[in-house]
């Protein structure tokens, strides 16, 4: 599903601009301020506040509440330059949700809705997360069991969530439930209502999940106990919250797609700089085609994936369907991000090892977009059922 055309398509002049402005941005937060939080596991809430404030967090957002009503093309020059900043995943992270998760309000919300929670999260005053995944449904969002039953003016909220990033200090969540519960509706789709409310304290316990990368951005397992949830924080209908939460679906994969491509182009980088300088044997290790090839290999993957990037986010723009491209752009901007990850660590040789080099806290955190927001496995399967026409294999 798309949304309405966005604004008129901005010229290659003004997303250079938008590049440059962000780069400037990350460049005040190296290398040593993102390791310092990868190894203390220590939110980047300074980064966060200076995107805050710099106006960032409203890229998307419409213009008459604070935002700058630009289109996805333009999130992802934004995401993209995040991505090839120092902060890698870990920068992204920390603001991905704003750039793409309220768009069920902006399509679906209504003007009081908008007026009341929009403002806030463009400015940067509140934190929200996003609780869709489940233990016991994984990428089966239809089979969600986090219930939310109608009482008066109010819904009561009992379920789990997993994998919910930023919970550890949000303020609100964009919550997917089931109003009615599976085996009473007539398609799995149906049932489903989507809220974005108070991350409530007194109802809600949130445990952080130790992982392997991105240890500067929380990831969390929430138990909800009995939470309280005004009608008016209910988003479009009742039971209609999985064809909402759709609108969000197709932009998130561009800008996952666009943040790997720009990692992968930082670590690619780092690579062919280290090849360069090392020497072995009385000459560069970058001398050797070896080293040559796989990363010149890289540079080729990436600049495809790339281009896919760009025909997704305007074809979502301009109001035209994208699921093809959206996902396409997803798997092979992770897949070619993951292989010039792999092929940094292994150019440096033992030092890729080595944390004071940081191509290793690339490799952890490059591990997320070949595995969230869809499964390779899942892309592929897409593909070869709404592309190329073959029977439905799940």
């Amino acid at each position: 599903m798309n949304a309405p055309a966005a604004s008129p398509t901005r010229s290659q002049t003004d997303r250079q601009e938008i590049r440059e402005a962000v780069k400037a941005l990350c460049d005040r937060f190296d290398d040593d301020y993102w390791r310092r939080l990868d190894e203390s596991h220590t939110f980047p809430f300074e980064f966060r506040s200076a995107m805050a404030e710099a106006g960032w967090l409203g890229i998307t957002m419409p213009e008459e509440f604070g935002g700058a009503g630009l289109g996805i093309a333009e999130a992802a020059v934004l995401m993209q330059t995040v991505g090839n900043s120092a902060g890698a995943l870990a920068a992204c992270s920390s603001i991905h949700l704003n750039i793409f998760g309220p768009h069920p309000i902006v399509v679906h919300g209504t003007p009081e809705q908008k007026a009341r929670m929009l403002p806030p999260l463009i400015r940067g005053e509140e934190k929200p997360c996003f609780g869709v995944t489940e233990p016991d449904a994984g990428l089966d969002t239809t089979s969600i069991t986090t219930r939310a039953v109608r009482d008066g003016n109010r819904y009561i909220v009992h379920g789990r969530k997993l994998w919910t990033s930023t919970a550890q200090h949000a303020e609100k969540i964009l919550l997917l439930t089931r109003t009615t519960p599976l085996d009473q509706c007539k398609r799995r789709t149906d049932g489903i209502t989507l809220f974005y409310t108070d991350l409530d304290r007194a109802f809600v316990e949130v445990r952080e999940i130790r992982k392997m990368g991105r240890a500067a951005v929380d990831s969390n397992a929430v138990f909800i106990d009995g939470l309280p949830v005004p009608v008016e924080d209910r988003i479009g209908e009742e039971g209609r919250g999985f064809y909402y939460l759709l609108d969000a679906i197709n932009p998130e994969r561009v800008l996952v797609a666009a943040e790997a491509v720009g990692i992968g182009r930082r670590a690619l980088a780092k690579a062919s700089a280290y090849a360069i300088e090392r020497k072995v044997f009385g000459r560069p290790i970058g001398q050797n085609q070896a080293i040559q090839h796989p990363l010149a290999q890289s540079w080729m993957e990436l600049e495809a994936a790339d281009l896919m990037v760009w025909k997704a986010a305007e074809l979502y723009d301009s109001g035209q369907p994208c699921g093809a491209e959206a996902n396409a752009a997803k798997y092979l901007a992770a897949e070619a991000a993951f292989r010039a990850c792999d092929r940094a660590v292994r150019t440096h040789g033992g030092m890729g090892y080595a944390s004071e080099y940081d191509v290793e806290r690339y490799f952890r955190e490059i591990m997320v977009p070949r595995i969230a927001p869809v499964s390779a496995e899942m892309v592929l399967s897409f593909i070869a059922e709404r592309v190329l026409g073959m029977p439905k294999s799940y």
